[in-house]
């Protein structure tokens, strides 16, 4: 419990100019991904070395793992998917499903709906909404 303390005070610390996908963190038996900028990271899926290797057995860059392909249902990048990963903000708001599919109505690649609109005030796409580049608070992905 400590180590998530200490890797979210680390992540409130990150300026989030943008936003990249970070990397697993275990969790009893859940995993969590936070959207940080965090390339120098072990734990951030922008480092190829450390949780952004293909080769992570449950990582979202892993294209033969449930969260990477472009076939699971679970993937955030099967543009068909439909029980992709949740986002959640760290107040536990929820901010839509990390999709690629664009007609999912809680996708955030739904250019329509309410979490992937630029001008949805739910929205990580809105620059002025949940997606505020200079917000501190890191957004999580939960794997279902």
């Amino acid at each position: 419990m400590l180590r998530i303390i200490n890797t979210l005070e680390r992540l409130l610390e990150v300026n989030m100019s943008r936003l990249i996908l970070a990397a697993a963190l275990a969790v009893s038996s859940f995993s969590f991904t936070a959207l940080a900028a965090c390339p120098y990271d072990t734990n951030c899926i922008n480092n190829p070395y450390g949780a952004g290797s293909p080769y992570k057995a449950d990582g979202i860059k892993n294209p033969y793992s449930q969260y990477g392909s472009p076939y699971s249902n679970k993937s955030a990048n099967n543009p068909y998917a439909t029980d992709a990963p949740k986002l959640y903000d760290s107040n536990g708001q929820y901010r839509g499903r990390m999709s690629t599919n664009p007609y999912h109505p809680d996708s955030t690649s739904n250019p329509y709906g309410r979490y992937g609109s630029p001008y949805s005030p739910d929205s990580i796409n809105n620059p002025y909404g949940a997606g505020n580049p200079y917000n501190t608070d890191p957004i999580w992905v939960v794997p279902q």
